[in-house]
């Protein structure tokens, strides 16, 4: 799955809850998804690869 940093608990390699992979305005690739300890938003910079991974393995794609 695909993991990142909680800001509001300072915990790194959170899971994300109900990832979603986005693109950028600038055409990079973002995983955004929930701390599952405190429902914050977490976004995760990700390549196009990754991401394109990500969506084979069953990551919703809003983009």
């Amino acid at each position: 799955m695909i993991s990142g940093y909680c800001v509001k608990c300072k915990e790194k390699g959170v899971e994300l809850k109900d990832p979603a992979i986005h693109q950028t305005k600038k055409g990079g690739f973002m995983a955004k998804g929930a701390c599952p300890k405190c429902s914050t938003t977490i976004c995760c910079i990700m390549s196009k690869v990754n991401a394109e991974k990500a969506v084979s393995d069953g990551v919703t794609k809003a983009y």
